[in-house]
């Protein structure tokens, strides 16, 4: 009886032993870890500008709102990666056209914020980098149908997305209010302004998803020019790039994509990815 005592409490003894080691090393891995990972605040920069207008930073809740936005996109890493990643690919093709139509170069942010630059589709039916309901796409000439949707267009939906931007500008007077109203809609900002008496988006009492909306792409605008000062080191090479294309004039509908596609010496997946405004296996020319 002795003896089988004497081995339960060695087996004790070693099991304390094993868990004080695991214990150990843990600490010893938080310790590690804390030691080059540290969680701080960002930087909030002093001056801040949108279009040209200057960002009342020191108004009533804005640097606090400003702090949420760049807290999360900075912190939302893989995220944010990805779109500082996707920018140089899609503003070469959003940067000319803003410049076109007189538009200023910050709204290439409105679309970051709008869908991270790529085709997405919000749980409203809204669809493309410019993220443009079936409606409101139609009424700024976007082609729509069961054969095309031309939201998938960057180059078009860019257009018709500046389109508004400048009937938005002429409506209010400012780019802020513009831009907020690509997500609360005209006369949704018009009614705003009339019940509470102000015209400034800064002052406007708004719902959470419009008052977040322009700070977020200033948010997004911030990181994006200056992604070091937010941890994120991005080297040239890591940019996604364009791929070399060339345009070809149909004139005639096309029965069957794949067949196309090879009977021009590509596949049925590069001639969709790159056309993506494109849905089915055919597209029909009136």
């Amino acid at each position: 009886m002795k003896q089988f005592k004497y081995i339960i409490i060695a087996f004790l003894l070693l099991a304390v032993g094993f868990l004080s080691a695991k214990y150990t090393e843990q600490t010893d891995q938080i310790n590690r870890l804390t030691s080059f990972y540290q969680i701080a605040p960002v930087n909030i920069p002093a001056k801040m500008v949108f279009a040209g207008e200057e960002v009342p930073i020191n108004k009533f809740q804005v640097k606090e709102r400003l702090d949420r936005e760049l807290l999360v996109n900075t912190f939302w890493q893989s995220n944010t990666l990805l779109i500082l990643k996707r920018t140089q690919r899609a503003f070469e093709v959003i940067e000319p056209i803003l410049k076109e139509y007189g538009v200023p170069d910050d709204f290439k942010y409105l679309a970051v914020a709008e869908s991270g630059l790529v085709n997405a589709t919000s749980s409203a039916g809204a669809k493309g980098v410019w993220q443009f309901m079936t409606s409101s796409g139609r009424s700024y000439g976007l082609e729509i149908n069961n054969n095309v949707d031309e939201r998938y267009h960057l180059e078009k939906s860019t257009r018709a997305a500046c389109v508004y931007l400048k009937q938005a500008y002429s409506k209010f007077g400012n780019w802020t209010l513009a831009a907020a109203s690509y997500n609360r809609g005209m006369n949704g900002i018009k009614n705003d302004i009339a019940k509470q008496h102000v015209d400034d988006y800064f002052d406007l009492h708004l719902n959470n998803e419009t008052a977040r909306y322009i700070n977020r792409i200033i948010a997004l605008k911030s990181i994006i020019e200056k992604p070091q000062e937010y941890g994120f080191f991005i080297e040239n090479k890591d940019y996604y790039r364009a791929t070399a294309t060339y345009e070809i004039l149909v004139d005639t509908t096309i029965s069957n994509i794949s067949d196309y596609a090879q009977s021009i010496g590509t596949n049925y997946h590069v001639l969709k990815s790159l056309n993506p405004w494109i849905k089915g296996n055919q597209l029909l020319v009136k």
